[in-house]
């Protein structure tokens, strides 16, 4: 790898934690070398600085475009591609996310569906098919709020984060009020 320290830490970390994240070693360190380069990138200047062979580097921007994580650029008077990443984190954030959904998500409410949709023949698949639709009740609850926070503007998305733990200290609250409102007692 040709990088400086500081960078060359965050490229392979990101490319071990890529792993972790269902994306090769390789595509993660691409991805990390992108979003911290002040300049788009051409394939040759990727293969410089991480060392990977050109066809290594053109099937990693290749999956990274797949997944909207990369954008090509043009620079005028070059016939190179230039690849950057998007500039504002929550693009990337959201980009991220709605990959993962496609990817794991929509994947399994849909066996879970068609395993709900059957007719059990035992009372241990009838039990195995009401755990099931739990499961497939909370991952759609989730999958709902997912895209209300998909759907915000990111100032907003930003500050409904932010307020985090106070949300809920709020709702704590609730319970502990002896007056409901309109002067109501609690029974």
């Amino acid at each position: 790898m040709n990088l400086p320290p500081i960078i060359q830490t965050f490229v392979l970390h990101f490319g071990e934690m890529g792993s972790r994240w269902g994306i090769n070693r390789t595509v993660g360190q691409i991805y990390a070398l992108l979003y911290l380069s002040p300049e788009p990138l051409n394939a040759d200047q990727i293969v410089d600085q991480l060392g990977f062979s050109r066809s290594n580097v053109a099937m990693g921007i290749k999956e990274l475009d797949a997944m909207n994580l990369v954008m090509l650029r043009h620079i005028p008077g070059d016939r190179k591609d230039y690849y950057a990443t998007h500039e504002e984190i929550w693009d990337i954030v959201r980009n991220l996310v709605e990959e993962r959904r496609k990817r794991e998500i929509e994947p399994t409410l849909t066996m879970l569906r068609s395993i709900i949709m059957e007719t059990p023949t035992s009372d241990q698949e009838k039990f195995a098919q009401d755990k099931m639709n739990e499961m497939h009740d909370l991952i759609e609850m989730l999958t709902d709020w997912y895209k209300d926070m998909q759907a915000l503007e990111t100032d907003r998305l930003v500050n409904l984060l932010k307020m985090g733990a106070k949300v809920y200290s709020l709702y704590q609250m609730k319970d502990k009020l002896k007056v409901i409102p309109g002067g109501k007692s609690k029974k």
